[in-house]
C-alpha cells in the first residue's frame, strides 16, 4: 500500500539555503510557507483573471498594453518559482517530469512561444495564439496548496473500480435507451406511414434522426441537465422519457456516496502523528500499528 513520504525524504541534500527555500517553497506550516502560498494563490487569480479579460475584445484593443505587461510580470514571476522549484527539489529531473512539473512549464511556456513566433506572421501562426490559453493551466496550481486535496484523491481512486462498474452500468443505459428511443421516435412513424426504416429520400421529421443523436439525448436526459434542443414527440417516448430521468436522479448519487464510504473508513485508520518510532523518529503510523513501517522497530505502548 503507497504511503505519503515523510518531510524528511522529500528535504534534498545539500547547502542550508537549498533545505531552506524547499521547506518555503513546498511546504506550508511555517510563516514564510504560508506566506509563499498565499503569494502564489493570489498571483494565480490575477493570472487567470488576465486571461479571461484578454478574450474580451472591446477591453483587449483599449488596454493591451497594461494588459501585456502584467502578463509578462506575471509570466517572469512564474518562471523564477519554476526555476525556484527545480533548484530545490531533491530530485530536479523527476520533478520536471512530474505532473506538476508539467504544469508549471505549461503556465510559462506560451508567453515565450507567442512572443518568438506569433508576431511573424498573423495568419500563419493563428493556431498559435490560441497556446496562450494554456496559461490557464496555472488555476491547477491551486490544487497543490489544497490539504486534503490528497486525502480525497487517494479515495477517489479507492473507489475507482466501483465508479468504473457505475460509469459501464450508465453507458448500458444510455446505449439501450437511446437506440429504444431511436426505435420509437423514428423508425415507427416511418413504417406507419409504409416507408422503409432505411430510406433517406424524404425529410425525416423526428429530432432523433441517428442511435447517437439518441444516445446524446439520453446522456443529458439522465443527467437531468435538459437541454431541450431534442425532445419526444410520441407517447411512449415521453413515457421513456420520464423513466429516465427518475432513473438518473437515483443513480447521481451513487459516485458520491462510494467516496463518502471510502472517506468515512479512512478515518479509523488516520496515521497517529504521535506515535514516532524511538529509533528512526518517523510519524504517520495507522492507530494500530505495533511496528514502524519504515525500520521495523517496537513503536512504544501507549501509557
Amino acid at each position: 500500500m503507497s504511503r505519503r513520504r515523510s518531510k524528511a525524504e522529500q528535504r534534498p541534500e545539500g547547502p542550508p539555503w537549498r533545505v531552506l527555500m524547499h521547506d518555503v517553497i513546498f511546504e506550508s506550516d511555517t510563516p514564510a510557507g504560508w506566506a509563499f502560498d498565499v503569494g502564489l494563490l493570489l498571483a494565480i487569480l490575477t493570472s487567470v483573471t488576465l486571461v479571461a479579460v484578454e478574450t474580451i475584445p472591446s477591453v483587449a484593443q483599449r488596454n493591451w498594453l497594461i494588459l501585456g505587461r502584467f502578463e509578462w510580470f506575471l509570466t517572469i514571476l512564474f518562471t523564477i518559482e519554476y526555476g525556484a522549484r527545480l533548484a530545490c527539489a531533491k530530485h530536479p529531473l523527476r520533478y520536471a517530469v512530474s505532473f506538476w512539473g508539467v504544469i508549471d512549464l505549461l503556465s510559462v511556456l506560451p508567453t515565450y512561444v507567442g512572443f518568438f513566433f506569433v508576431e511573424s506572421d498573423a495568419n500563419s501562426f493563428v493556431i498559435l495564439r490560441s497556446i496562450r490559453l494554456l496559461r490557464a493551466f496555472r488555476v491547477l496550481k491551486l490544487w497543490r496548496m489544497m490539504d486534503d486535496a490528497e486525502e480525497l484523491s487517494q479515495a477517489i481512486w479507492k473507489a475507482r473500480h466501483k465508479i468504473i462498474v457505475f460509469l459501464i452500468v450508465v453507458l448500458v443505459a444510455v446505449t439501450i435507451s437511446g437506440t429504444l428511443m431511436y426505435f420509437v421516435e423514428n423508425v415507427i412513424p416511418r413504417m406507419t406511414r409504409g416507408e422503409s426504416p432505411l430510406d433517406d429520400s424524404e425529410f425525416v421529421a423526428s429530432q432523433f434522426d441517428s442511435i447517437p443523436q439518441a444516445m446524446y439525448w439520453a446522456i443529458v436526459t439522465m443527467t437531468t441537465v435538459g437541454y431541450g434542443d431534442i425532445v419526444p414527440k410520441t407517447t411512449i417516448g415521453k413515457f421513456i422519457s420520464a423513466t429516465l430521468i427518475l432513473l438518473g436522479y437515483s443513480l447521481i448519487i451513487v459516485p458520491s456516496g462510494f467516496v463518502t464510504a471510502e472517506l468515512t473508513s479512512r478515518k479509523s485508520s488516520e496515521p497517529d502523528d504521535e506515535t514516532a518510532c524511538p529509533r528512526c523518529a518517523t510519524v504517520e503510523h495507522p492507530g494500530e500499528a505495533v511496528y514502524c513501517y519504515r525500520c521495523g522497530e517496537r513503536l512504544a505502548a501507549e501509557g
